[in-house]
């Protein structure tokens, strides 16, 4: 009767921890599923990494989450500063040309990586947080490559090791990167809306509604903003005697020019014609005068190719103008309309005085 008794009471241990088990891994599925339909209904790709980064930590109780991802051509980036956010302000998103450099599990990440942290090899992943134990690093794979890492950060040693299981995981780190595919591509969409099909610039209704957007950031931080408005010289003369071919071909390459010039914070917008605009966050009259300068000059220095045969030296005319929003100041639509009309008026000044020139406004 002893064994017997002894076998049912280990059957019964046996039934308990099985039960447990059972319990917290449906507890575990149902916090998965419950994180991934937030992954799966974030309306921007701003909101969407938000959510993998404040959402993930809050939802499993970690210690430090960040995201590195895949961006060569940066245009996750671009994406980003064209939906109003810049990539800057997501402390703990990694925009990276390459997997190779972070991490050394990342150079060859194809399912989850379970274990110690160590770090001399992990420090980078994690910026800001201190006495992590245990990480775990989840791919996020796409067309049989990853396109970047889940990065998770204990600071219990067993939260995270080689002997845990990795599928729920490797289905979040699935999920993600669907979401994220989704959420580029959603962004896409939206960008061609607002971009100018010629220059790739954006158009003039995107310029207006990023304008208030950092009129109100620069109220909100006691800033200036400033604006640049850019006129080709003597355009007309280019669409009559080469064709409007050869006026495309000049606007796409002072387009290209001026890109070299100005921050990936910087707006550039094609205003309306031959006319350009510039929404410099965070700059001032000087500074914004100073870059004008600058814009003229490297268009002014090498002659353009019009057409096959037809190279010509071309220049432009540049206003200036500035603003700093007072913290009482309620309408932005209005103060936004000024800082364009104050631009616009130093532009006609500019070509009124001789063209090739930068002009100041009044503000």
């Amino acid at each position: 009767m002893d064994e017997t008794s002894q076998e049912n009471e280990d059957l019964r241990r046996r039934l308990r921890e099985m039960t447990a088990e059972a319990a917290n891994n449906e507890n575990i599925l149902k916090r998965t599923q419950a994180r991934e339909l937030s992954l799966l209904r974030a309306d921007t790709l701003a909101q969407l990494l938000r959510v993998m980064v404040d959402g993930l930590r809050e939802s499993y109780g970690l210690d430090a989450v960040s995201v590195v991802l895949l961006d060569p051509q940066h245009e996750i980036r671009h994406l980003l500063l064209a939906g109003g956010d810049r990539p800057d302000e997501f402390k703990q998103i990694f925009f990276v040309d390459s997997l190779v450099g972070l991490a050394p599990q990342l150079a060859a990440l194809h399912k989850p990586w379970l274990g110690p942290f160590v770090g001399a090899d992990h420090h980078l992943l994690f910026p800001g947080s201190a006495n992590l134990k245990s990480a775990a690093l989840v791919p996020l794979p796409r067309k049989d490559r990853a396109t970047g890492a889940l990065c998770f950060g204990s600071r219990e040693a067993t939260r995270f090791t080689r002997h845990h299981g990795t599928d729920f995981l490797a289905h979040l780190g699935a999920v993600a990167a669907v979401c994220i595919e989704n959420a580029v591509n959603r962004a896409r969409l939206l960008r061609a809306g607002i971009t100018d099909f010629l220059t790739g610039w954006h158009n003039r209704r995107y310029l207006q509604q990023r304008l208030k957007e950092e009129l109100a950031r620069a109220q909100r931080r006691a800033g200036t903003i400033a604006c640049l408005m850019i006129d080709i010289d003597r355009f007309k003369s280019i669409n009559d005697g080469y064709g409007h071919l050869a006026g495309d071909n000049a606007l796409k390459e002072i387009a290209h020019r001026v890109e070299t010039q100005i921050r990936s914070m910087d707006t550039a917008a094609r205003f309306g014609g031959d006319e350009l605009a510039i929404l410099l966050p965070e700059a001032s009259a000087a500074e914004a005068a100073t870059l004008a300068e600058r814009i003229r000059e490297v268009i002014a220095a090498v002659p353009f190719a019009l057409t096959a045969r037809v190279e010509r030296y071309l220049t432009v005319s540049v206003g200036v103008a500035s603003l700093s929003p007072g913290r009482h100041e309620t309408d932005l639509k209005a103060a936004a309309d000024r800082l364009l009309a104050d631009a616009d008026a130093a532009l006609y000044r500019a070509k009124a005085l001789g063209r090739n020139r930068v002009q100041l406004g009044a503000g």
